[in-house]
């Protein structure tokens, strides 16, 4: 007969077997990246594993290499390095981008740790420079994540933003040898937490100032117009992120518009580009003053810093604009890490209690 006395061992690890760490769920945030420095070098390094992605720049490589490595990073490290230094955060030696999305981590981690204790661990990736995606995944597996959600934290679905991180994601885990369960979250440009912390944001800016801006450009990171043609959803994502901010704040057609920025190359892109329209805006519509939001990005960085508050607004200005209002992104604010937080545990169910 089995004697009840007699102790059991249960998971016992044999002499000599590896270290087994305690099972944990790895929620793993991912960003655009950034360079390590403004420097020339630096500048060149993180400009060529961007621009060589084949999901942002999608030329024959055997035209678009020689092209970039003789050509455009000779000489577009310099002038980019300059944007950088003139947005740098100089106390923390980094980027504006690597500082929010550090401050993000920190806070969503408060939250998950207070909802789950230690059965989580929260961390951030850059789809290009440092950390590294592969570097972060390695850390989760060696710190027991045998199930990983993945997080590209772009709020619309875009070819050459969430395909690619979640890409490089996928080719990390290639390289291990016990591959955790994983999952990734979906954009989120329609859900109603995002649209409300939008929502605030605008008011918040609107009712600091004396004078209500005209009228509110919705500033979006434009892509080729061939990518819509393709497929790609990023156009109408953006569209409808649009109506709904429009609808939450419960104004008319005219008091929004969507633009498109960042254009690259000759190709077409999405239009209208913002460049062009903030100064439309002013010669044939007589908006003196104008505020500007770029949805899609859920960090302040060099697109919003640099281009949004000097080439767009200059253009605005040398047009005959009076009052331009730059609305930060989202970044750390309360009602944002809110927002992700919440579609966090929205897919965290039944993974952990």
């Amino acid at each position: 007969m089995f004697d009840q006395t007699m102790p059991i061992k249960i998971n016992t690890i044999p002499s000599g077997h590896p270290n087994v760490p305690t099972k944990k769920v790895g929620i793993l945030l991912a960003n655009l990246g950034t360079p390590d420095n403004y420097d020339y070098w630096s500048m060149r390094r993180y400009l060529s594993e961007f621009l060589s992605d084949r999901r942002v720049i999608d030329y024959s490589p055997w035209l678009w290499q020689p092209l970039l490595q003789m050509v455009i990073l000779s000489i577009r490290p310099s002038r980019s390095g300059a944007a950088y230094k003139s947005i740098w955060n100089n106390e923390d030696n980094e980027s504006p981008l690597l500082t929010i999305t550090r401050n993000q981590t920190l806070k969503i981690n408060s939250i998950m740790e207070r909802q789950y204790g230690d059965k989580v661990k929260v961390d951030f990736c850059m789809r290009y420079g440092n950390p590294s995606t592969q570097s972060k995944v390695r850390e989760m597996v060696q710190a027991g994540c045998s199930k990983i959600l993945f997080f590209p934290l772009y709020p619309h679905y875009a070819g050459a933003t969430s395909a690619t991180a979640t890409d490089q994601f996928f080719r990390s885990l290639m390289k291990e040898k016990w591959q955790p369960t994983v999952r990734v979250v979906e954009p989120y440009f329609d859900q109603p937490l995002y649209i409300e912390a939008l929502a605030k944001s605008v008011e918040e800016a609107y009712a600091a100032k004396k004078t209500k801006p005209e009228i509110l450009v919705c500033s979006y990171h434009g892509v080729p117009k061939r990518y819509l043609m393709q497929g790609d959803p990023y156009h109408c994502q953006c569209q409808k992120t649009t109506r709904l901010l429009k609808e939450r704040l419960g104004w008319k057609d005219t008091d929004i518009v969507t633009t498109f920025q960042s254009k690259f190359g000759p190709e077409e892109w999405l239009k209208p580009y913002t460049v062009g329209e903030v100064a439309r805006l002013v010669e044939e519509d007589n908006k003196k003053s104008i505020a500007v939001i770029a949805p899609a990005f859920s960090s302040d960085c060099i697109e919003t810093l640099e281009e949004i508050n000097e080439e767009i607004k200059d253009s605005f200005e040398e047009a005959g604009g009076e009052e331009f209002t730059y609305i930060p992104c989202l970044n750390d604010s309360a009602a944002h890490i809110s927002a992700l937080s919440s579609l966090i545990d929205q897919n965290l169910r039944g993974w952990i209690d």
